[in-house]
């Protein structure tokens, strides 16, 4: 989308469609800076409605000043102002502008709010997404005008655009069809993004057996399409304790020989989302440039049930050499998320790990499909992270990991088993299996997102979300690295 900024009055701004935000019980500042018929009209219509927060109202000017119309949308209590108050605001503003067929709007940025700034470039963009890639007629995208008072707004505006492009970006790839994006092709995304200071190393199939990634190898290995582990370095120098993060890249997910039922199965693409996080968050920071050593790791594999499948009742020794009974074939997830934070912890010495992926379903029976949950080792790590969270309303919340539920996971003929007892504590099981991959003391998040990767029937309609991937994890991770 492109976006533009004018130090402007906005009675001289010609423009398809003007849009003012109106806090509710107030009179805006420049209401009567507009006169005539025109001004009258806007009176009476702030005065005659409540703006409750989301309220829209479209006036036609008839040319009676530069503007061709003016869009006013209600943002409820100036009290209650956040940033996901305008950034919900701005997407339904955009979402209208489409459906108008108008080529350009504006938006006036509050005099008082120039922070906002950054959720309404988030707000329009966001909401313009639209996963095209295999339709005729494609939607056309406005180009958004802003209204600053201050042109240091535009390096606000640079910044976030950047971050959006790592969301988007993850989008992109996790929308893609399971025919299109087989483990090679996300190895050629994440080289697509390579740049001077950001490397790219793609491990083959013969690399990982030959180093005994043994649970990355062992989940791919009833699919044709061969395992890759994919590793981005982001300014990387001797001697560096980078953070890393790492992502599941599942790119389809049949269950295997436990293989899930039909209902729902075509979803199974999205259960790459943790590694199209993870690429999008490595554009992101690579785009802004930021002072920091980050790693990305993302062990892709496909899924499936065949000749040379894994069973359950299997025993496998994983990277960091423990070994674990396989239960369940469609708990995989975590043996290839395993392997490669093994491989980070020991290649990198972390000063610390994130990981992402769309783990459990028991995560959306705990909380649904519009909070992510996670669990943590550091509790000053975890009060950082969900100050991030707030800050860019993507929503996580925290699970309990302790002795108890690693007690779960004990195996009877191995070191542990690659699920706990059935409807029992699946998210933070799951979780205790990975905490066998983590150094004590080495700060680890990781976060379950399998209810906020994609939208789903009980997905909360957000203006700045639409069909299919969502991308969460990358605002959120890039506000934390930013901000620590």
């Amino acid at each position: 989308m492109k976006i533009v900024t004018e130090v402007k009055n906005h009675l001289y701004k010609n423009t398809k469609a003007l849009c003012h935000f109106i806090y509710e019980n107030e009179k805006p500042y420049w209401i009567n800076e507009i006169h005539g018929r025109v001004g009258n009209t806007i009176k009476q219509i702030i005065s005659n409605t409540e703006w409750k927060e989301g309220e829209i109202r479209i006036i036609e000017t008839h040319g009676l000043i530069l503007a061709e119309k003016v869009i006013l949308i209600g943002l409820g209590l100036r009290k209650n102002l956040n940033s996901e108050k305008i950034r919900e605001s701005t997407g339904k503003i955009t979402r209208e502008i489409q459906k108008m067929k108008l080529p350009e709007y504006t938006i006036v940025l509050p005099k008082e709010s120039q922070e906002f700034a950054r959720s309404i470039v988030e707000g329009a963009e966001l909401s313009m997404y639209n996963f095209d890639k295999y339709k005729i007629n494609q939607k056309i995208t406005p180009i958004l005008c802003i209204l600053i008072h201050d042109k240091k707004i535009n390096d606000i505006i640079i910044k976030t655009q950047k971050i959006n492009n790592g969301v988007i970006f993850a989008r992109d790839i996790a929308n893609l069809p399971p025919n299109d994006c087989a483990p090679a092709k996300m190895a050629k995304f994440a080289k697509s993004i390579a740049t001077s200071t950001l490397k790219c190393r793609v491990l083959t199939k013969d690399y990982l057996e030959k180093k005994k990634f043994n649970g990355i190898i062992s989940v791919g290995m009833g699919s044709k399409n061969e395992p890759r582990l994919i590793v981005l370095e982001y300014n990387i120098k001797k001697n560096d304790r980078p953070i890393v993060v790492v992502g599941k890249a599942v790119t389809f997910d049949t269950g295997g020989i436990s293989l899930k039922p039909s209902d729902k199965l075509d979803e199974m693409k999205f259960d790459k989302c943790g590694g199209c996080v993870v690429l999008g968050i490595m554009k992101a920071v690579s785009e802004l440039k930021l002072p920091i050593s980050l790693v990305g790791i993302i062990p892709s594999v496909e899924n499936m049930p065949g000749g040379n499948s894994y069973r359950p009742g299997d025993i496998i020794k994983m990277y960091n050499e423990k070994m674990v009974e396989i239960i369940n074939t469609d708990a995989e997830g975590r043996l290839i998320l395993s392997d490669a934070i093994s491989y980070g912890e020991t290649k990198y010495s972390p000063k610390a790990i994130i990981d992402f992926a769309t783990l459990t379903g028991a995560c959306i029976t705990a909380l649904g499909t519009n909070v992510a949950g996670f669990t943590t080792n550091n509790d000053d790590f975890a009060t950082k992270f969900k100050e991030s969270s707030k800050r860019c309303n993507e929503e996580i919340w925290q699970l309990p990991l302790n002795n108890d539920y690693m007690d779960m996971i004990k195996s009877d003929v191995a070191d542990i088993k690659n699920t706990g007892p059935k409807g029992a504590a699946g998210t933070i099981t799951a979780a205790a299996f990975l905490f066998h991959s983590i150094n004590k003391n080495t700060p680890w998040i990781h976060v379950d997102i399998a209810g906020t990767s994609w939208i789903q029937p009980s997905t909360k309609f957000r203006s700045y979300n639409s069909k299919g991937a969502t991308g969460f994890g990358v605002r959120l991770t890039i506000d934390y690295l930013t901000n620590n």
